[in-house]
């Protein structure tokens, strides 16, 4: 039998949500097809002076609540089922934190480490000019995703500006802060972990100090939340892993210390000497308060979830846990705050910099740090409330949530004409 595909695994979520409210099935159909999907096929010219072809998309999933939003991805396995999967997603991780986006998604089918940084350059401003015809501040912001970063929106700002002759520092978010980027920006997922992992525990009447914690994970956000929980909550950080494996330490680690040494040591942890070397499968069995997985897809499975023994998952990647495994640690009353809601700090910095790039205004980093954590406080809230009321997990009461709003504001805007 076929495995479902990407986007039909979305759809099959966000029935379950919609199952437990009841949700009509004009809306179910109006809410579960993106409304807009591009395809571009265009040239580049290589360093050697051949032309290769190159395929893109964008998709606009839904833009009842305001503009699209969502990044775009370089990789040689991008597809356009992809793409609309991903779009559908932030569709919800926007709404089920308030802020007025609806999902976006954009892709290049292209493995970036083949081409050089001149000809990653010509394909991004070729690209960004062939979506430009669904694009805008008011209509669609992409963002930095896998394999692309700061520098790739600079150029996407540049080559928009330039055609329309006019600079439009909204037209991006993710920017370098020297043509309208935003404080705070960088760690800004990672801070938004932080914000639900304290809300989780009093949730749980748990006292952050008294906590102990497990990162999965050292890059961007692990790294950030793993600092964060630990300096500003003051719970103590016992566990650590990257790709060169895990260490332990029961009487917690020196966060900046750690860093300076990945920092010194080819970016990873391996050889730090103030901890117990253990492997990944050992860190997400460590006898912890809080986990944060915040490194790859399906890290948790079924193979592992019985040996979780966390009384709180706060997932600070995308899809860290499998449906399968997620129907164990519930079973053992592990509470999961899922990734759409826990990792949903960077778009909502993402909207502060658009916001500061409209009008032309810049927040001071606290600004945006005391705007981010009221925004993840009320989001965790609201989601907390839906999932008593339907006696449901977190996961689907966050969709419930999101659902929620767009349906809401679908019916108020009407189906034109």
């Amino acid at each position: 039998m076929a495995e479902n595909s990407l986007f039909e695994n979305a759809l099959k979520q966000f029935n379950k949500a919609a199952d437990v409210m009841d949700l009509s099935q004009s809306m179910r159909q109006v809410l579960s097809f993106p409304k807009r999907e591009l395809t571009v096929n265009f040239p580049v010219r290589m360093d050697n002076g051949e032309i290769r072809v190159f395929t893109g998309h964008r998709v606009q999933h839904n833009i009842a609540r305001g503009p699209a939003k969502g990044g775009v991805r370089y990789h040689q396995n991008v597809t356009l089922d992809e793409v609309k999967a991903l779009a559908f997603w932030m569709t919800w991780k926007c709404a089920v934190v308030g802020i007025p986006y609806g999902g976006g998604k954009g892709g290049v089918c292209v493995n970036p480490q083949e081409l050089s940084i001149s000809e990653i350059e010509r394909l991004s401003r070729r690209y960004f000019s062939e979506i430009q015809i669904i694009i805008g501040e008011g209509e669609d912001i992409p963002a930095p995703d896998v394999n692309t970063n700061a520098q790739i929106m600079a150029w996407y700002m540049d080559t928009y500006s330039m055609n329309v002759g006019h600079s439009v520092l909204g037209i991006v978010t993710g920017k370098p802060l020297e043509i309208g980027g935003s404080k705070g920006r960088t760690e800004a997922t990672g801070r938004g972990v932080r914000v639900v992992a304290e809300e989780a525990l009093k949730y749980k009447d748990m006292d952050p100090k008294e906590s102990r914690v497990a990162v999965q994970g050292f890059g961007n956000v692990g790294s950030f939340a793993a600092k964060l929980i630990s300096e500003e909550m003051g719970s103590k950080l016992v566990g650590i892993s990257d790709v060169s494996g895990g260490l332990y330490n029961p009487d917690g680690f020196d966060i900046d210390d750690l860093m300076a040494y990945r920092d010194q040591n080819n970016g990873v942890i391996d050889g730090y000497p103030k901890g117990q070397k253990i492997s990944n499968e050992d860190l997400l069995g460590l006898d912890v308060d809080i986990l944060v997985p915040a490194a790859l897809e399906n890290a948790i499975t079924e193979k592992n979830a019985r040996n979780i023994r966390a009384k709180i998952i706060v997932e600070g990647a995308n899809g860290p846990m499998t449906p399968d495994a997620e129907d164990i640690v519930l079973a053992k009353n592990t509470f999961v705050v899922p990734d759409f809601l826990a990792n949903a700090g960077g778009v909502t910095v993402s909207y502060f910099e658009w916001v500061q790039g409209l009008q032309h205004y810049f927040w001071d980093v606290e600004d945006v740090r005391r705007a981010l954590h009221k925004i993840m406080r009320e989001a965790f809230g609201s989601v907390a409330s839906t999932m008593n009321k339907y006696n449901i997990d977190m996961r689907t009461a966050a969709y419930v949530d999101s659902i929620e709003k767009v349906a809401h504001a679908t019916k108020l805007r009407g189906i034109y004409p």
